[in-house]
């Protein structure tokens, strides 16, 4: 099965930047489409942003468009979303997840298709 390891998370003021990376157990990745998911506490699972699997495609949620930005190094087997402009209320526990399931460009975000998940790296925003 593939594997999904995340990391860089941590605590940073509001306004600062992060980055977090997702590792992979299986290279090359371009099989899978690869999606960040976040749950704040209390809070279900959400969509943050997601990307094809050539990286010819992604997609934002709105509150996080113009401030993160996702990647992919399919033969690196790694992921990033990098998070500028930090808000208090993207503090969450962020996930990477995998899917070989096909889908189209507008739903490619749909939680239910992801099969594959990482353990999750905290991100707290505050001052």
């Amino acid at each position: 099965q593939l594997q999904l390891v995340e990391s860089g998370g941590g605590l940073v003021q509001p306004g600062g930047s992060l980055r977090l990376s997702c590792t992979a157990s299986e290279s090359p990745l371009d099989g899978y489409s690869i999606g960040w998911f976040r749950q704040a506490p209390g809070k279900g699972r959400e969509a943050v942003s997601c990307i094809s699997r050539n990286g010819g495609s992604t997609k934002y949620e709105d509150s996080v468009k113009g401030r993160f930005y996702i990647s992919r190094d399919n033969v690196k087997n790694e992921i990033y979303l990098n998070m500028n402009n930090l808000k208090p209320e993207d503090t969450a526990v962020y996930y990477c997840a995998a899917r070989r399931r096909a889908t189209t460009v507008q739903t490619m975000c749909h939680i239910d298709l992801y099969e594959n998940w990482g353990q999750g790296t905290q991100v707290t925003v505050s001052s």
